[in-house]
């Protein structure tokens, strides 16, 4: 299969669908966090905002500038971030960073919708762009949490 090929394999309907429809686009007024990631390989960027009640993420925004796979990650991250604890965050980063990069299992549910990302693992240049929304996320949830206890 020629490079191009494997390309539009990678960048299929599911993925290209997810980055049309990213849930929670914007900013929010007066966030507990705001956590800003940018891919210096790239050039991606996410910026999270968000607001933690009673351990839980509650309120939540992010502005995404990515490639079609960085958005198609930030889109997960928005269709499962609601009623999420930082650990249920950072075990999400975890587990999808490693799916990506030593084949580990695609990450336990709310956040299973990363499974459409798994093809992205040959593409280690990409990887950078899928990690950065739920790494901010997982970043605010714990500023959040150190700034505001509960």
């Amino acid at each position: 299969m020629t490079e191009n090929a494997d390309l539009i394999k990678l960048y299929s309907g599911r993925i290209l669908a997810l980055a049309a429809d990213i849930p929670h686009l914007g900013r929010l007024e007066h966030p507990q966090a705001r956590v800003k990631r940018r891919s210096p390989l790239c050039g991606s960027m996410v910026s999270v905002e968000l607001d933690m009640e009673a351990g839980r993420v509650s309120r939540f925004g992010q502005e995404v500038k990515a490639c079609a796979l960085g958005q198609a990650a930030a889109a997960v991250l928005g269709a499962a971030v609601i009623g999420r604890s930082r650990a249920e965050l950072e075990a999400a980063r975890d587990q999808l960073q490693a799916m990506l990069k030593s084949g580990g299992p695609v990450p336990s549910a709310p956040f299973d919708g990363y499974e459409v990302l798994e093809p992205a693992r040959e593409y280690r240049n990409r990887h950078a762009s899928i990690l950065l929304a739920i790494e901010a996320a997982a970043e605010a949830a714990a500023e959040a949490e150190a700034t505001n206890p509960a």
